[in-house]
């Protein structure tokens, strides 16, 4: 049953958690490609949203 509900349309669960209140966060450990924690165009995007922010700005 718990492979069925795994593979339920709509659902899912979140990683396994470090740390409490302030400080909790995704234990780096327990991520994997599957939960999405890859971004390959972030460092371009966050450039982007720099230069950006530094032509408004002027």
């Amino acid at each position: 049953m718990a492979d069925e509900e795994a593979d339920a349309p709509g659902t899912a669960t979140a990683p396994q958690v470090i740390g409490q209140g302030c400080v909790q966060r995704f234990d780096p450990e327990a991520l994997g490609e599957e939960d999405g924690t890859e971004f390959e165009g972030a460092e371009a995007l966050w450039q982007r949203f720099q230069r950006e922010q530094q032509r408004s700005d002027k």
